[in-house]
């Protein structure tokens, strides 16, 4: 009696094209090109993963920068002034402050005016 072995290969198949659905041309539909694509994709999602929280970090940056210029302050003496003060607020919460409570944001600017000054 002889061993077949469709079944494994089938069924590894298959989860390439599982996983290569909503791609492109032959990209979905032919086994190679597919596996290609989702190894590829793979890559590219585990690189993007690390290039959103830089690009979050850049954009919280961004948002303290211009509500410290309204508050007539760089953001590297605002953020000199804070860490001198000893408050220790990360940038996203600095940003959502800078947003959403400008009050509280005009606050912590006078608190690093003056330890800067």
């Amino acid at each position: 009696m002889r061993v077949k072995r469709g079944i494994a290969a089938n069924k590894r198949h298959k989860k390439y094209l599982k996983m290569a659905k909503g791609f492109r041309g032959s990209g979905s539909t032919l086994y190679r090109t597919a596996r290609e694509r989702v190894e590829r994709s793979l890559c590219m999602a585990y690189v993007g993963r690390k290039v959103r929280k830089r690009e979050m970090r850049k954009l919280w940056i961004q948002r303290i920068n211009a509500a410290a210029r309204l508050n007539d302050m760089s953001y590297s003496r605002f953020i000199n002034g804070l860490s001198k003060a000893g408050i220790e607020l990360n940038r996203k919460i600095l940003a959502d402050l800078a947003v959403c409570d400008t009050v509280a944001f005009a606050k912590l600017a006078e608190t690093a005016r003056a330890q800067v000054s």
